[in-house]
């Protein structure tokens, strides 16, 4: 897609940090649906992380796309192609600043996750890790979630509250298997009857994962 002709064409971006081109890596954080990118900026300060840029869109009037991620995706469109157009806008801008892609991380909230996981379930590559908290890959109850590639060991971290009013824990599996069969390593957390929100330790297993991927920051 044109993503200058699309919904999301001209998103705000925030950057916080360490400025691109000076970072030893990158994060892109993907808020959810009613969310902000200042909202999601939060987790750079939670993760706390040396050298690295964080890098925040704002979908245009809160929301990346206007259905449950569960809906038809015909039903989401030219919203949810125009988004995953402007995060391959970001991990490109990184590329351009000398990061491989190994050293950029996507990271979402809810319908932020649902976004991160299908835009790396649809470039796959070795990212430097995925977060996806509360999401999943997107499509209608019973539909195939198969995407051809291979991740090549990305790290990807997802958890959820189980129940959740907004992403089924089933469309939190079905997702991991999904990615592990592109050869993922991907750590499931499993919340019963926690809220809709992100809980520190999610935000503490979320840091160790990245530390972990990049030891040498």
């Amino acid at each position: 897609m044109n993503l200058g002709s699309s919904p999301h064409a001209g998103a705000q971006v925030l950057v916080q940090g360490v400025p691109l081109g000076q970072s030893s890596a990158a994060v892109i954080l993907l808020h959810g649906r009613g969310g902000s990118a200042r909202d999601i900026l939060g987790l750079a300060q939670a993760f706390a992380l040396d050298n690295v840029t964080y890098l925040a869109p704002e979908a245009t009037g809160h929301t990346w796309y206007p259905n449950s991620f569960m809906a038809p995706i015909t039903s989401n469109e030219p919203w949810l192609s125009s988004a995953l157009a402007l995060i391959d806008s970001l991990v490109r801008r990184c590329e351009n600043a000398g990061l491989a892609t190994s050293r950029v991380g996507i990271t979402g909230f809810s319908q932020g996750a649902c976004l991160a996981t299908e835009y790396v379930a649809r470039h796959p590559q070795k990212y430097g890790a995925l977060i996806g908290f509360t999401g999943g890959l997107i499509g209608p109850p019973g539909a195939s979630l198969h995407h051809d590639g291979n991740l090549s060991g990305t790290a990807i971290l997802l958890s959820s509250g189980d129940p959740d009013p907004h992403v089924p824990w089933s469309r939190v599996e079905e997702t991991a298997s999904q990615l592990r069969s592109m050869g993922a390593t991907v750590r499931l957390l499993h919340h019963p009857e926690r809220p809709h929100t992100i809980l520190n330790e999610e935000i503490l297993a979320a840091r160790n994962l990245l530390q972990g991927v990049w030891a040498d920051l």
